[in-house]
This record gives structure tokens, C-alpha cells and sequence, in this order.
């Protein structure tokens, strides 16, 4: 149902407007392509258009950037990000997210993090609840910057002593044996995403000295076996590139006091066509197993450029899944 709402935003402030609107008026006409609406402003007076739901988020989204233009220079990427906070997929509908009082925030050196729109809040919960979690979707939803922020937040308050970070060391066909160097250097290009995720939540110098006090510990998946991790943090990042028996070998690994987050992308397998994704299998196998949870994504909850969710949009409607082909 169609729905015309007024909004009157105070104070009448021309230098808060003006970033409000962006030049051109380009963060009003973002907002009007990502929420299907029409906004019509003169002054501090703006009327929106639409339907119901999308005209009610817009309203809510501009009150939140005209309070937030007050201290903040806006741009196309903020008003992004605010975007898909109201949950908004790029082609279809809106949902109310509303605040769940089991909501986790997590506070870093980089400051606040919260869950954007609700599978990535519902990530959040399940993390926070479960011993064993899965974090499945596509590249940019932050299933991977999430889990580190978990894991930085649960070593900050002692509720682990050490946080694992683990990768199977398996990319696009190559294998470690194949690339140059030490072991470090063999292992470090694959964890590349979660070194620079905690370097801004602790600082390089920080990271450093933890890695130096085995606090914080990198590793292949391989160099797992045999071991048993008591009050770590775990997360196996590109899980889909691991066997049925690595999944199952790296599972095992969890002792008391843990928490493990496996994370990956299934259309993104770089392992050999007749061999099947331990991520895949772990999916079909271990859903309603007391204690672990799964948290899946689409390209409505990436978080990146919205070029980048249009990009998996479009792979999913091909019907494409990414993995590698020698042909």
C-alpha cells in the first residue's frame, strides 16, 4: 500500500542539510534507488512516497543521518552501511529490524561493533550462545570480520586464553607445498583477511606481541590433528575448502571452554570437482545437533560496496557457483 509520510527534521540547520542531501542531492537519490521510494525536500521539510514498510524505513534512516550529520561528514559509504542496518535487500522489500534484547555489541580499540541487519545480528547471538557455530554466504557479509570480533571480545574479557586462527591451506588449485619460504610465510598470504581484521581492532603492535606469547596462534588446518584446544577461541576461515575429513578432524579439536566459528562461502570451492566441500557436508549432517548453530547470508547482507552485492546477486541468478574450473 502506498504511503506519502511527512517529516519535519529540527533544527532547521543549511550546513546539516546540505550533508544530509550529499552534492546534488546524490544521498537522497541513493536512498530513493536502494528503498524504492520518492523524497521531495525544500528546506528541512522533506515528504516521502512509496510503499508502507519502505517509506517508514526511509523516514527512520533520514531522522538517524540528520542526527548523525551533526558530527559526521556523510557520504555515499555511510549511508550504505545505515542502508543495510534497516535490512534492506537491493531488489524487494525492506524488514523492521527491530532491537533484540539478546543483541551483542562489541566493543574493540576501533570502538563499537554491531550486527548489520538481522542475520548478521542473529550471527552475533548464535556466537555468543553456542560452542560450535557456521557462518555461511557469500564474500562481504562479514561472517569472518564478525567471528574475529568475537573472538578479540571473548579474549579481552577472559572468557578464553588464546585465540587459534585456522585456514586450510588450499587456494584456486595451489597447494603449500608449491609456494616459496617458511612456514609463515607459506601460511600468512591465506590469513591475510584475518590479520587485518585484527589489527584494527588491537593494533599492530598489540597483534604482534600476542603472536610473539602464542596468545594469539596461526595455523593450518593440517597442524591441527592430534591436538585438543581448551578455552580458545577457533575460527577456521574458507572452510569450504576443507575435506569431509578435515571438517570432521578440525570439530573434534574443541575442548572445554571453547568456542569454534567456521566460516566460508559454498559457491566458492577451489577443491578438486570429485571431492566434496566438508562445509557442505557438516551442513546436511549436523543441523539439530545441540550446541551448534548455523547463521547463513545472501548477497542482501553484504556490507561492502553495493557494486559488490549486485556482483553476487547476479552469479546467484546465473546459477554460477564460482568454484574453479580448468577449462
Amino acid at each position: 500500500m502506498s504511503q506519502k509520510l511527512n517529516l519535519e527534521l529540527e533544527p532547521a540547520d543549511t550546513e546539516r542539510l546540505a550533508n544530509l542531501c550529499g552534492q546534488f542531492d546524490e544521498h537522497l537519490k541513493q536512498m530513493e534507488s536502494r528503498l524504492q521510494v520518492d523524497i521531495f525536500c525544500r528546506g528541512n521539510l522533506f515528504v516521502i512516497q512509496g510503499e508502507s514498510r519502505q517509506a517508514r524505513a526511509t523516514r527512520r534512516l533520514l531522522i538517524d543521518m540528520y542526527k548523525l550529520s551533526e558530527t559526521e561528514l556523510l557520504t555515499p559509504e555511510i549511508i550504505n552501511l545505515h542502508l543495510q542496518d534497516s535490512g534492506i535487500a537491493e531488489i524487494g522489500g525492506v524488514d523492521d529490524v527491530e532491537a533484540h534484547p539478546d543483541d551483542v555489541t562489541i566493543i574493540t580499540k576501533r570502538g563499537a561493533i554491531r550486527g548489520r541487519g538481522p542475520n548478521q545480528k542473529r550471527y552475533l547471538r548464535h556466537i555468543d550462545k553456542h560452542a560450535v557455530n557456521f557462518g555461511i554466504g557469500p564474500a562481504g557479509t562479514g561472517k569472518t570480520y564478525l567471528a574475529v570480533a568475537s573472538a578479540v571480545a571473548a579474549l579481552q574479557t577472559d572468557r578464553v586464553q588464546r585465540i587459534v586462527l585456522v585456514r586450510p591451506a588450499v587456494e584456486a588449485g595451489e597447494r603449500l607445498g608449491f609456494l616459496p619460504g617458511d612456514l609463515a610465510q607459506k601460511v600468512d598470504p591465506y590469513l591475510r583477511p584475518l590479520y587485518d581484521a585484527l589489527y584494527e581492532m588491537l593494533g599492530f603492535d598489540h597483534v604482534t606481541r600476542l603472536i610473539d606469547r602464542n596468545v594469539i596462534e596461526v595455523a593450518p588446518l593440517a597442524f591441527m590433528r592430534g591436538r585438543t584446544l581448551n578455552d580458545a577461541f577457533i575460527i577456521l576461515d574458507e572452510a569450504q575448502n576443507t575435506t569431509t575429513e578435515q571438517m570432521k578432524m578440525f570439530l573434534t579439536r574443541t575442548g572445554f571452554g571453547s568456542t569454534a566459528v567456521i566460516t566460508g562461502d559454498v559457491t566458492q570451492i577451489d577443491l578438486p570437482k570429485n571431492q566434496l566441500s566438508g562445509l557442505k557436508h557438516a551442513v546436511k549432517i549436523l543441523k539439530g545437533v545441540e550446541g551448534i548453530s548455523f547463521s547463513f547470508f545472501s548477497a542482501q547482507d553484504v556490507v561492502r560496496h553495493p557494486m559488490v552485492q549486485r556482483i553476487v546477486m547476479a552469479y546467484d541468478a546465473a546459477g554460477t557457483d564460482g568454484s574453479s574450473d580448468a577449462g
